[in-house]
């Protein structure tokens, strides 16, 4: 009697290490870290939600997940590789991807050549300010840190439906962080490391104003306009995404995560 395996298909890192350049090898390890880390953040919605990353070179293709494997199973090798039209250009797993995910990240790695990464969640506090009118509150120093940096994208259903790419990308405008209306989060960064330093600011928000609110009618402060104007323009430096900061952040998140091992790399 034939099964189907619940165990993830395996790929050989060397197969593909050898099929790629170096530099899509760094973007593949740098990639799988992201998803391994958000994994241990526990930002994850089991299968169904997806990160991407553009492939150095003139060709347009990026990487995404195998549409069945779980965060702390990505590694730099089961990566899919496809390009902005849809085909798979690579997939090592045979798995395919998420059609959704493939909406999402190709709309804006069509758009925007100047993004490299593009990072999506549906976490339980994301998703709960998504659904909130008046979207992020300016209520924290995470939250201020993203004044009129904001883009907001309209819920249209599951994002099956290639017309969306255009009013999304129209949505998301210059800018590198997009919250999706009753849908989740999204951030699009100069790299994995600055998209997601983007990410881990704006969860961290999302969780301070879910706990801030929790506190029933007491009443909420909100900074001067004075103030918001000053962090925004402390904020700057960090708008920028190539300040020492996204690198200290990163490192630190990737020593954090090899001390729990280093398979993602494989």
């Amino acid at each position: 009697m034939s099964h189907v395996s619940a165990l993830p298909v395996q790929t050989s890192s060397s197969d593909v290490r050898d099929r790629v350049s170096p530099e899509e090898w760094e973007v593949r390890v740098k990639l799988a870290a992201a998803y391994r880390i958000a994994a241990h953040k526990r930002w994850t919605d089991h299968i169904y939600t997806h990160f991407s990353a553009r492939v150095p070179g003139p060709e347009e293709h990026f990487l995404i997940n195998a549409f069945g494997l779980l965060f702390d199973e990505i590694t730099a090798s089961n990566l899919v590789k496809v390009d902005i039209d849809g085909t798979l250009v690579d997939d090592p797993t045979g798995l395919g991807i998420n059609h959704a995910g493939y909406v999402i990240h190709s709309a804006i790695h069509a758009a925007r050549p100047d993004l490299q990464a593009v990072l999506h969640t549906h976490t339980r506090d994301g998703v709960a300010v998504s659904a909130q009118k008046n979207g992020l509150l300016l209520i924290s120093q995470h939250s201020l840190g993203f004044s009129g940096r904001v883009a907001y994208h309209g819920y249209e259903g599951i994002a099956q439906d290639l017309g969306e790419r255009e009013r999304l990308v129209a949505d998301l405008g210059d800018k590198h962080v997009m919250i999706l209306r009753n849908h989740g989060l999204l951030t699009a960064g100069l790299s994995v490391e600055h998209a997601f330093q983007l990410l881990h600011n704006l969860e961290y928000a999302c969780n301070i104003q879910i706990a801030a609110q929790a506190a029933g009618n007491a009443e909420l402060i909100f900074p001067p306009q004075e103030v918001v104007s000053k962090v925004e323009e402390q904020a700057k430096v960090f708008k920028s995404g190539t300040g020492p900061g996204v690198t200290r952040h990163w490192n630190a998140l990737i020593r954090e995560l090899d001390r729990q091992g280093t398979g993602y790399q494989q």
